[in-house]
């Protein structure tokens, strides 16, 4: 039975209303959520059993699982051609004059793709889902064509792309006043695929407060916490504007610039790189890239090699567990942050650091994950994404106050995070002063999180403070 607010997300929001428990089927969660999403939206308008079941097989049917790549590249070759649900990211070869195709699920990184396809949608250079039809061409002219016998003898001939056209960034602004603080917050709880009434109010802000990085452009933010508090959910599921470092090793032309290949790295393309399980995350060059990451986090520029002074404004994400016995205090953290991260001028650069601990573990699917319906997350991706080109600094201007001894460092981060998250609950800038000011406390206790970080580190450098804000009336 759907609740007062289902009924109002689904009359004002209409196509781009998911129902969160359908999307979450295992048939269907075998993709992103932004995939199944899209799919359910644009394929199943009647919810019905059938329709949904078609989406489950179209995503069985053409996505391989690790262990099938095999078996789908026999039928490639046995019938000629083969569609594929996947990831597809173009690259460009300069040296043959062409590009070429990576196809993830079959492991191949170096197909075929005519001009027509990376210019339509611009997006694939970085990475972008959709339904391609692949044939398989041995010894045909395009196999002439390139020239060289290690190119992969495949190439995408026709292409699907799965992105919402429906966004318009003004109607979302515009829906907020549809809706009391409350249920929008709730609404977007929802759409991030968790259960609103799991959740305080100040714990619903702490888990808004992960979408910061993905409104606001050059944002960066720390969050520890316990092992199943959904820490890297939302960047894996919600949007394809993000890049996920789950430990590993990383280098300098992954993240800046491929000199070798003219390529720019994830920093480059990407709205938002995290940082998982950032005590496994090691650096191939740990001088060059902790030097280059920290000129970054200022202003957002970066260079390497031939590439002088680019800018990107992608944020930064650093996301570590920790020990629930031992976050009595803030400072118990610095344990457990990579050797890189305990240098104060680094920390410094880092605008908050949520406290992952104050949220609850998701344990149970009825309790803590998502039923109601929401905005399908390709969409509320590609809101976000726009936001960023939204300049709410003068609102914050009118309407914040800084109380304390703000560095300019201190100011910068705590702006930035005002900003964030006023795009986020009230994105057409008409605010309620008192829940404002609720909402700013928690925005500048996730700095005062760093403050007291770095005045354990050196007490002399950094003196203990407390900063607070006010709204001016």
């Amino acid at each position: 039975m759907s609740s007062p607010l289902d009924s109002k997300v689904r009359r004002v929001f209409g196509e781009v209303a998911v129902n969160k428990k359908l999307a979450r089927m295992s048939s269907i969660s075998r993709v992103p959520a932004f995939i199944s999403e899209y799919l359910l939206t644009s394929r199943c308008r009647d919810e019905s059993p059938s329709c949904v079941e078609e989406v489950a097989r179209l995503i069985a049917e053409h996505h391989p699982e690790p262990g099938e790549r095999e078996r789908f590249l026999g039928v490639l070759k046995e019938r000629g051609e083969l569609k594929i649900l996947d990831e597809f990211r173009v690259r460009v070869d300069l040296r043959r004059n062409m590009y070429l195709l990576q196809i993830p699920s079959l492991q191949i990184n170096d197909a075929l793709v005519p001009e027509s396809i990376p210019r339509s949608y611009e997006r694939i250079f970085s990475g972008l889902w959709g339904l391609g039809l692949l044939r398989y061409v041995p010894g045909s002219s395009a196999g002439e064509k390139v020239g060289r016998r290690s190119i992969t003898p495949v190439e995408l001939v026709d292409f699907e792309p799965f992105q919402s056209d429906l966004v318009d960034a003004k109607f979302f602004a515009e829906a907020r006043s549809e809706f009391t603080t409350e249920e929008w917050v709730d609404l977007l709880v929802t759409s991030v695929g968790l259960n609103p009434s799991a959740y305080t109010f100040e714990q619903k802000l702490l888990l808004l407060a992960r979408l910061i990085p993905l409104a606001e452009p050059n944002v960066n933010i720390l969050e520890l916490g316990p092992r199943a508090t959904g820490k890297t959910f939302i960047y894996r599921n919600l949007t394809y504007y993000s890049r996920i470092y789950a430990g590993g090793v990383v280098t300098p032309a992954r993240l800046f610039f491929d000199a070798r290949l003219s390529i720019p790295g994830d920093l480059a393309v990407n709205d938002v790189v995290v940082f998982d399980e950032i005590s496994r995350v090691k650096f191939s060059n740990s001088d060059e890239i902790v030097s280059k990451l920290k000129d970054y986090m200022v202003d957002g520029f970066f260079e390497r090699g031939a590439l002088k002074r680019a800018h990107s404004t992608c944020s930064l994400v650093f996301v570590g567990n920790i020990d629930l016995e031992a976050v009595d205090r803030e400072a118990a953290a610095l344990d457990y942050l990579p050797s890189f991260m305990r240098d104060t001028a680094f920390l410094d650069r880092i605008h908050g650091f949520i406290p992952g601990w104050r949220l609850p573990k998701i344990l149970s699917s009825d309790r803590h994950l998502a039923s109601g319906y929401g905005l399908a997350s390709d969409y509320l991706a590609e809101v976000l994404h726009r936001l960023r080109g939204e300049a709410f600094s003068s609102l914050i201007e009118e309407h914040v106050e800084l109380l304390g001894h703000y560095t300019i460092r201190d100011e910068r981060a705590v702006r930035r995070l005002a900003s964030g998250v006023v795009k986020l609950v009230y994105p057409s800038g008409e605010v309620e002063r008192q829940t404002l000011s609720r909402i700013l406390k928690l925005v500048v206790g996730l700095r005062n999180n760093i403050v007291r970080l770095l005045s354990t580190m050196s007490p002399s450098e950094y003196p203990p403070k407390e900063l607070d804000v006010a709204v001016r009336a």
